[in-house]
């Protein structure tokens, strides 16, 4: 089209010396020419076209190939065990929201709801010397280090067996003894605090790494940079997991947060990575490689995109975001759901799947009859765990 454009610009333009016969076969010469490179430009382009066609084929096929080999890679017995842990957390947390309804769990309670796949596959990676420490979403953290579900929602309604003596509640929850220091109520407060557990892994020389699990609304707080910069200059164990669910406390992360997230620490020189949070097998593989890294040179972040089907707490209707992008979410991206179709794949049969949904019910019931049954704290722990001795 440019050609053409050229030629009858140029037959239009008045020519001083020349005669109109001339002008004539001028253009005659040029329209001639001009469809000649056209014709030469569209044999060119078809078969640039044809070309290019093939080895888009081929790499489409590798990588689904990829793909299928990535799952392939994992047992079913593995599986499984994923399966189990993503639906005890889901069963544990829509139980916790029953409650909070019935008005059993009292103060804030933010669930995990759809978010499973990251601590899952995260956790899955660590090793017994390595220590987590999160944010007030800690439930779903709580359960992935091995902590016992009755001693977690015992917790959630206040009463005496619970993991914090009923002290803690749904955001104040800790277990030394599982290496799990917390859900911590500030935003951001947990990330200092966990370049100080892993400053303490380096120190002691015990091998472990700290992963510092943090929301994408607490990413901006100055004191998240405060600790990356000292992470960097003591080159600490310590793995941020930035859990990115889109909305922080419900403004959406493209109006509140410029640039990606997991490249917030290359002023430092902490390397970022980025992995899809909606898929355990896909956490799982972000994870060994970082933790790799951070057991070797120093603190990374890893970034999981992902998403909460329920609001910020269970005092938050969202009304910051349609029911079809929730629906969405629930209906094409379920990291459950992904798992489930995969063991269905490798002709695990729905009666051992539903076996493992009726046993995990069994176990969340459970744990709400025992939170339910078991007394409150007397109120002279109250004046407890206040002060440590030396």
């Amino acid at each position: 089209m440019a050609t053409r454009r050229t030629s009858t610009s140029a037959s239009k333009s008045p020519a001083k010396s020349t005669s109109k016969a001339a002008s004539k076969s001028t253009t005659k010469s040029s329209t001639s020419s001009t469809t000649r490179k056209t014709a030469t430009k569209r044999t060119t382009s078809a078969r640039k076209t044809s070309s290019a066609t093939k080895p888009a084929r081929k790499t489409t096929a590798r990588k689904t190939t990829s793909k299928q080999s990535a799952s392939a890679k994992v047992s079913t017995d593995e599986l499984l065990k994923l399966y189990r842990e993503m639906l005890l957390i889901r069963r544990f947390e829509e139980k916790a929201g029953q409650l909070y309804g019935m008005g059993l769990i009292g103060g804030f309670c933010h669930l995990y709801i759809g978010q499973e796949a990251v601590v899952v596959g995260i956790q899955s990676k660590l090793k017994d010397t390595d220590s987590v420490i999160t944010s007030y979403r800690d439930h779903g953290h709580m359960l992935a280090c091995d902590m016992d579900p009755k001693g977690v929602m015992a917790e959630l309604t206040g009463r005496d067996s619970g993991y914090s003596k009923g002290k803690g509640g749904s955001m104040h929850m800790f277990s030394r003894e599982k290496k799990f220091y917390g859900g911590h109520g500030i935003v951001g407060a947990q990330v200092p605090i966990g370049a100080g557990l892993g400053f303490a892994h380096k120190y002691l020389d015990d091998g472990g790494i700290n992963v510092c699990y943090v929301g994408d609304g607490a990413v901006n707080q100055g004191q998240v940079y405060e600790t990356l910069n000292m992470a960097a200059l003591w080159k600490l164990p310590f793995l941020m997991v930035i859990e990115n669910n889109k909305y922080a406390m419900g403004t959406s992360q493209q109006r509140a947060a410029a640039g990606e997230l997991y490249q917030r620490g290359e002023a430092y020189g902490i390397p970022g990575k980025q992995a899809d949070g909606m898929d355990v097998l896909a956490m799982q593989e972000a994870a060994e490689e970082a933790v790799d890294y951070v057991r070797k040179n120093g603190p990374m972040i890893l970034e999981a995109q992902t998403y909460r089907y329920r609001g910020h707490s269970m005092s938050d209707p969202a009304k910051y975001r349609t029911k079809d992008e929730v629906n969405e979410y629930r209906q094409t991206r379920d990291p459950i759901e992904k798992v489930r179709n995969l063991l269905l794949e490798k002709k695990v049969s729905e009666d051992k799947i539903k076996e493992i949904d009726k046993d995990i019910k069994q176990i969340v019931n459970e744990s709400a009859d025992f939170a339910q049954t078991s007394p409150e704290p007397d109120p002279s722990e109250l004046w407890t765990d206040v002060l440590v001795e030396a």
